[in-house]
């Protein structure tokens, strides 16, 4: 590993301890794009009340708001943990194109961060998941997609 890259790793290590003395979770992490520290987050899921402010997501958000666009292609992301499975997801549609990480998801099951029921349950057919779904008024609904298709200025992502 290059002096560079421990360097990033080091803040996303630094900000996932800051996180803790916050009373927030053990997570942090740092946007790099062409060699230049675009953003970096750590968890505030306790301290914004929002299941999705993990490290990854909240420094996502911050990189988009900066490079004022979605598509994050050309960066990478140091995170402190190896992303679960909402922010491995995020990461993809930002089209990050690196993930670097220092604990992994076993290290997170261990003090109490086990993201394996969202794995499982996405194995499952929809009927057999803990949480049911329930399809509904797709006749309405699809006309939403069929505006999409037909629409000539979209902005596609």
């Amino acid at each position: 590993m290059d002096k560079y890259s421990e360097k990033k790793m080091q803040k996303a290590i630094r900000l996932s301890l800051q996180s803790v003395a916050k009373g927030g979770g053990p997570f942090g992490a740092v946007i790099v794009k062409a060699g230049k520290e675009i953003a970096s987050g750590c968890n505030q899921v306790t301290a914004k009340n929002d299941p999705t402010a993990h490290a990854e997501v909240t420094a996502i958000r911050k990189a988009a708001r900066k490079l004022k666009q979605f598509d994050l292609s050309g960066c990478e992301i140091y995170t402190s943990c190896e992303p679960c499975p909402m922010c491995l997801a995020a990461i993809y549609w930002a089209r990050i194109g690196k993930i670097y990480y220092a604990n992994t998801k076993a290290d997170a099951k261990a003090i109490g961060f086990d993201d394996s029921f969202i794995y499982d349950q996405l194995s499952l057919p929809q009927e057999k998941r803990a949480v049911p779904v329930v399809k509904m008024m797709r006749n309405e609904a699809i006309k939403a997609f069929e505006r999409w298709t037909d629409k000539e200025d979209k902005i596609k992502y």
